[in-house]
């Protein structure tokens, strides 16, 4: 399989903004849609911003970074990705939702195309299930935020073949990443470990073993986290944690992976964390008096 020249990226939230970014900087043709207008302007001036943020801090230079931005194009219409070798999906944690998606890709693609899920918990054998091309479907789950994490974890589903786990491997390598390769089960390897963490976390905060600050510090500091669970928890976004840990639940089928219900009160009550400016911290500034 030749190596991929345009790729297309759905979802222009923090993952697929990010996404479309790092390959944009590595020499890629860049597609990214979103069928929100603002969110795609709003990607737009994100992606600028951060390469900016890259050339004026000198890691990365000034003619690359002009050059990438200028490979990227932002569209509302998914016919535009007929051309794309790889595409890869980065919208809501829903296995309906990226169900209906992989059906239009696959109407959509063209025929050698590789069609890629950045799900971090969802069966990639069950999303392939939706297209005709079930050995051309296969796991990309990058780390947030895209541009600066080294990890991406591959995952095969029953069918993917193995020149599309070649071409994909060779793709994330080429963006710089160090790839893992997982079996399609609940979570993978990192959120089968990491969000088990995390819902303890919110258990240690529920039933007032620590405050919220010391549970972080203590896990900062007594294991060398660069932060804590908590903290960690805002950032991916508590409504993010609580849909990965119900895949869990449901996918492995043992109560030590139900979600707490304080992570369920928060996620019920709109605080979902730095996206929304309140988590289990506060990130509103307060008002001038």
């Amino acid at each position: 399989m030749a190596a991929a020249k345009e790729i297309g990226v759905v979802g222009s939230g923090q993952m697929g903004s990010g996404i479309a970014q790092l390959a944009a900087v590595n020499g890629l043709d860049v597609w990214l849609h979103d069928t929100d207008p603002g969110a795609l302007t709003r990607a737009k001036k994100s992606i600028s911003e951060s390469v900016q943020r890259s050339v004026s801090k000198g890691q990365l230079p000034q003619e690359v970074g002009a050059e990438a931005l200028g490979r990227i194009k932002f569209t509302s219409n998914l016919e535009d990705f007929r051309s794309a070798d790889v595409i890869i999906e980065a919208v809501i944690e829903s296995e309906e939702v990226k169900k209906i998606l992989f059906g239009q890709l696959d109407r959509i693609a063209k025929g050698p195309a590789i069609l890629a899920s950045n799900t971090s918990s969802i069966s990639i054998t069950r999303l392939a299930t939706a297209t005709s091309r079930p050995h051309q479907v296969i796991g990309m789950h990058f780390m947030n935020p895209p541009p600066v994490m080294k990890l991406v974890e591959i995952v095969r589903g029953a069918d993917t073949s193995d020149d599309t786990f070649n071409a994909t491997k060779s793709l994330a390598e080429r963006l710089g990443k160090t790839v893992i390769c997982s079996q399609d089960y609940s979570g993978f390897i990192v959120n089968r470990i990491l969000m088990p963490m995390i819902n303890e976390a919110f258990h240690t905060l529920y039933t007032g073993v620590a405050t919220k600050e010391d549970i972080d510090t203590g896990m900062k500091l007594g294991t060398n986290h660069p932060m804590g669970p908590l903290e960690l928890a805002d950032f991916i976004g508590l409504d993010v944690c609580l849909s990965i840990m119900k895949v869990l639940h449901a996918g492995l089928g043992n109560s030590k992976y139900a979600p707490c219900p304080l992570l369920v009160q928060y996620v019920d009550a709109g605080r979902l964390g730095r996206k929304r400016g309140i988590g289990v911290y506060n990130y509103q500034k307060a008002p001038k008096i």
